[in-house]
């Protein structure tokens, strides 16, 4: 199991040496190769969309480069997602560019906002393997997947020390705060190590909705890490400043997107340090 030396948010500093302020960090951390989700900082991820190996490791050796805290490979794109063996190679290839930087590893079905459509059956051998691999340190699946499915990722995650996100995705509208509180408590409840909910705003009350959603969860029941995000134009301050409000892994763009409204990571930094900065 990892370990980690606990900083204090007084004391702790961001990329360019300034402390930071104090923030609503989760009463329970995540430790992935020494990152500490839900610590002093949000941590920054970088996705990885590519439709072959080549392109995936050209982004990866590009991305690197970046020093993304986390890095979250969307296989769902990959052309030859259900040839489980060419998957595991290509990942142990991706491991050796990346090193040590944690990885998420998402396959999403269609209905959770997938790239292409896969089988069921075919998508949990591929989670499966993945995970029994060693080379994945997370993985991510819908709270809109059968029980019996989450259960058995759930376990299998467990039982080869990886961290589990289970999240929810509305691409359409943002739903009441009271639906984005319970779906976050219900996500921790099913053994999230992670809950992670991103909806689509159709104007600014509904990223107000999302940040004071996020803001009771951490405030009331939800210990686990969270990942909140209002996605498009109008919520890219939830990508900004979704940390101080309990949000604590925030998306950036490298070189591809994975979703609406991520924005390039350097640009992401600078607003960052301002925000979280005591100084």
């Amino acid at each position: 199991m990892d370990q980690i030396q606990e900083v204090p948010a007084s004391e702790a500093k961001n990329n360019n040496g300034r402390q930071v302020i104090m923030r609503q960090q989760s009463k329970v951390k995540v430790i992935v190769r020494g990152r500490a989700i839900g610590g002093p900082l949000p941590l920054i991820c970088l996705p990885l969309v590519a439709k072959n190996s080549a392109s995936l490791l050209r982004q990866a050796n590009e991305l690197i480069g970046m020093q993304p805290d986390l890095l979250e490979w969307r296989i769902d794109d990959y052309q030859k997602v259900t040839a489980v063996t060419d998957c595991l190679a290509v990942l142990e290839e991706l491991r050796t560019v990346i090193a040590d930087i944690p990885l998420i590893f998402t396959c999403r079905i269609d209905r959770e906002g997938g790239l292409q459509k896969i089988p069921q059956e075919k998508r949990l051998e591929l989670i499966s393997a993945a995970m029994a691999s060693g080379k994945v340190d997370i993985v991510d699946i819908g709270l809109c997947n059968e029980k019996d499915f989450i259960e058995t990722v759930r376990k299998k995650a467990a039982a080869n020390g990886v961290k589990l996100i289970l999240s929810h995705h509305n691409f359409s509208e943002t739903p009441t705060g009271e639906f984005i509180y319970t779906t976050l408590v219900k996500a921790q409840e099913m053994g999230a190590d992670i809950a992670k909910l991103a909806a689509m705003p159709n104007d600014y009350t509904d990223v107000l909705t999302l940040m004071s959603a996020t803001n009771k969860a951490r405030n009331e029941v939800v210990d686990v890490p969270m990942v909140t995000i209002s996605m498009g134009p109008q919520g890219k301050i939830t990508r900004l400043a979704g940390g101080l409000f309990g949000s604590d892994i925030t998306f950036a763009v490298g070189r591809e997107s994975s979703a609406p409204g991520q924005i390039p990571i350097n640009e992401l930094r600078t607003g960052m340090a301002l925000l979280y900065s005591a100084d």
